[in-house]
């Protein structure tokens, strides 16, 4: 089943200056183009004023309102970014009509719940970019914008092809596109939705608008196709906002870091690739008082590329943060990259679906804690059994070499901080009951190098009740005297 979501930016000026004007907080801002409001924000629209008005006449109504001009490149680089985070719930994204995207998402219902669980997706993944928008779900991808397009209430999810027809009918005629460069004929003749519009004479609209109004007509209600160039990733990953104001703490950062790590995340799905290592670059003054550029890298435990716990782990490192200047842009870039593996088919899955990974609880600790105060055993190249081990940060370096050592002897699960000494009974070492010996000797002789030398014998012994320990003689003393070293599990 084809069926396609439109996502259609309600205010994209806006938007692209700055995500956080869309907050009832944000200050009374109008943004102007060709000194006529295009976009407001809550304040400004609270203080009465309404896209439409020239500026001398919004000036009026809010004189403490800022006003700043449209930025058609920033519009644009929002429009690119948003595009490339909705690569990660479909490899098919188009750009569609005016300030909206196109993504046909029928073979991505399932791996993502369903077309409500997904428009939920979608919908959080733009409001993460700081997008205002609104989404429109139909068999057809002309059909889906006009949902989405449409500013009066209505169904905006349609699944079936007859449902659209019936949805369609009650939509304003001018809102296709191919229709508003004939808008007066139009209304003229009493032509106002797309209902009347389907009523008209074929041959004479051809005759009149050309063949794209019926193509446009046709694709809505698919009987015609559809054809989209679809949007391509880049080769390499890197991102960059600048901003209009300062940023002069690190946790505010996060915000602008939110809609970086959104396009993190979609590239990764595009290539099917997981991230090592991030570097988020904060730039701060330019010209005579120019400071190097702040990097923080950001290395998880595992290969990752679930927006979610990237963003999590940014948050912690940006909460330990101290700027030595305020930040006036901020990029993103990939230092590492490794292959997406495919989720393991464990028995216990989280409540997202995804199995548990005791990394990602690594990296929340020593994100929080520090490197130095997250530590793991790791094995070292010492045949002596107390001075085999080591404590180092568990991200660090040498976390792969946990498991690089392949011991042929046997070891137990339990090593004692101190060797026990046990008694002689019967010439059998005693610990509780009689000892039988049942493996060894493994002989270790080792430590000359360092001033700790040991001599030692090691058994594998089995007490009566059938509980096993590891044992051993030492040789270095004047009379040989058995120890208790370990216990197996």
């Amino acid at each position: 089943m084809r069926l396609w979501i439109a996502v259609y930016l309600t205010q994209p000026s806006l938007d692209a200056l700055n995500p956080l004007w869309s907050d009832e907080a944000a200050p009374a801002v109008a943004v102007l183009d060709h000194e006529q409001v295009v976009a407001v924000t809550p304040e400004a629209r609270r203080l009465g004023v309404r896209p439409g008005m020239r500026k001398k006449s919004a000036g009026a109504v809010a004189p403490h309102a800022s006003f700043i001009q449209r930025d058609a490149e920033r519009e644009q680089q929002l429009l690119k970014a948003a595009s490339l985070a909705m690569l990660q719930y479909t490899p098919d994204v188009a750009f569609g009509p005016e300030a909206s995207l196109l993504l046909e998402v029928g073979p991505s219902l399932r791996a993502f719940g369903g077309p409500a669980s997904l428009c939920r997706r979608i919908r959080r993944s733009m409001g993460e970019l700081g997008c205002q928008s609104r989404l429109g779900m139909a068999p057809t991808a002309l059909g889906a914008w006009l949902l989405a397009a449409r500013a009066t209430p209505g169904p905006r999810r349609v699944l079936r092809l007859p449902a659209l027809v019936r949805n369609l009918g009650n939509i304003p005629c001018t809102l296709l596109p191919a229709a508003r460069p004939h808008r007066e004929w139009l209304e003229g003749i009493g032509c106002r939705t797309l209902a009347a519009l389907l009523r008209l004479p074929r041959a004479g609209m051809q005759r009149r608008c050309g063949p794209d109004l019926l193509r446009s007509i046709d694709q809505a209600y698919g009987h015609h196709p559809e054809v989209f160039e679809w949007i391509r990733p880049p080769l390499e990953f890197s991102a960059r906002i600048e901003l209009l104001a300062r940023i002069e703490h690190a946790p505010a950062v996060l915000t602008v870091a939110r809609r970086l790590i959104q396009q993190l995340a979609g590239w990764l799905n595009a290539v099917q690739a997981a991230v090592c290592a991030v570097v988020l670059v904060l730039e701060h003054e330019r010209g005579r008082h120019a400071r190097p550029p702040t990097r923080l890298s950001i290395a998880p435990a595992d290969p990752e590329w679930q927006p979610d716990h990237l963003l999590h782990l940014l948050k912690e490192h940006l909460g330990r943060l101290s700027l030595q200047a305020p930040v006036i842009a901020v990029g993103l870039q990939t230092d590492r990259l490794a292959p997406r593996e495919p989720a393991p088919d464990d028995l216990f899955i989280e409540p997202g679906g995804e199995p548990a990974r005791e990394g990602r609880l690594l990296d929340l600790l020593t994100a929080r804690l520090g490197p130095g105060q997250v530590l793991a055993a790791r094995p070292q190249a010492d045949h002596r059994p107390e001075a085999a081990n080591r404590w180092l940060p568990a991200l660090g370096p040498f976390r792969s070499a946990a498991t690089a050592e392949n011991f042929s002897a046997e070891r137990p699960f339990w090593l004692l901080q101190r060797p026990i000494p046990l008694v002689m009974r019967e010439h059998r070492p005693y610990y509780g009951t009689p000892l039988r010996i049942l493996r060894g000797p493994e002989r270790i002789e080792a430590g000359w190098w360092d001033g700790s030398p040991i001599s030692r014998d090691y058994f594998v012994a089995e007490s009566e009740d059938k509980i096993r320990y590891w044992i051993y003689l030492d040789r270095s003393l004047k009379e040989p005297r058995w120890y208790l070293h370990g216990l197996y599990a």
